[in-house]
């Protein structure tokens, strides 16, 4: 049975950046593959003496059938993941602006934010079954890669990958958050003169956020929740799961809890990351 991962996601959001990094993985990748061409060709692929057994899919215009299409697969045997990246319409708006390029669905609209918002539309039900989206609003080429590395490391055996992302609020939701938890009731150590310019990063920062009986009970009480969701989470089938934390602007409280807790799943054997998406704001 072939391991497949489905690329999909909003035109200009980095699709084809994607299949870049997992080719250089090794994947068999196929570029806008028509979804009624899906099972025909997996089907070829897994025949008897064909070498390819790992296919990255990056999917075409028709998305209505997508995620009929992966169901038909999963009943089959074979493990389907479902990667989507999103990205904000501004963002995109900016990124097609730069290159000049014309929108797919440009023939179905007046313009081009609206020619997002229909595809966006469209979209809605494949990102809201998608096993892993990523956010690529605020990404370079580079730091989309290293997501993707981090995320499709075949070195590691396969198990829940948990993403543990500050934000501010100030800034907006992060899109990819499967969990969003608010920490804004901590102390804060923007009206501290001498902590304003340090971040989460700086122990001064983080003892002022952690070393209070609101923070510290505040971890220990999330950190036992995750520890009883996360294995739920796994044998739901969940390859993926974003954990983002927010405070005001994204920079101390956020930050310091962020990375307690994804040190904490460390030590405990989980396969964990921490982002901090506005640190540099």
């Amino acid at each position: 049975m072939a391991e497949i991962v489905l690329i999909s996601g909003l035109s200009g959001a980095g699709r084809s950046g994607a299949a870049d990094v997992l080719d250089d993985l090794g994947w068999y990748v196929i570029d806008n593959l028509p979804t009624a061409l899906l099972s025909t060709f997996v089907d070829l692929a897994a025949q008897p003496g064909s070498e390819i057994d790992r296919l990255a899919l990056v999917g075409g215009r028709d998305h209505d059938r997508v995620l009929e299409r992966v169901a038909d697969l999963r009943t089959s045997g074979h493990r389907v993941r479902v990667l989507f990246l999103d990205a904000s319409t501004q963002e995109l708006v900016k990124r097609y602006n730069a290159t000049r390029r014309r929108h797919p669905l440009a023939g179905e609209a007046g313009g081009l934010v609206e020619s997002i918002e229909i595809e966006r539309g469209k979209l809605d039900p494949v990102r809201g079954a998608a096993d892993l989206v990523i956010d690529t609003t605020d990404l370079n080429v580079h730091q989309l890669k290293e997501r993707i590395l981090q995320a499709f490391d075949e070195s590691e055996e396969s198990h829940l990958q948990v993403s543990v992302e500050s934000f501010g609020f100030k800034h907006g939701l992060p899109i990819d958050a499967d969990m969003v938890m608010d920490v804004r009731f901590l102390p804060n150590p923007h009206w501290d003169e001498a902590l304003r310019p340090l971040t989460g990063h700086d122990p001064a920062v983080s003892d002022y956020v952690l070393e209070t009986s609101s923070g510290s009970d505040f971890v220990d009480r999330f950190d036992d929740l995750l520890g009883s969701l996360l294995p739920q989470y796994e044998a739901e089938g969940r390859s993926y799961l974003t954990v983002a934390i927010g405070c005001t602007g994204g920079r101390h409280r956020s930050v310091a809890v962020a990375e307690e807790l994804a040190a904490r799943l460390r030590a405990r054997g989980v396969a964990v990351r921490a982002a901090h998406r506005d640190l540099s704001r």
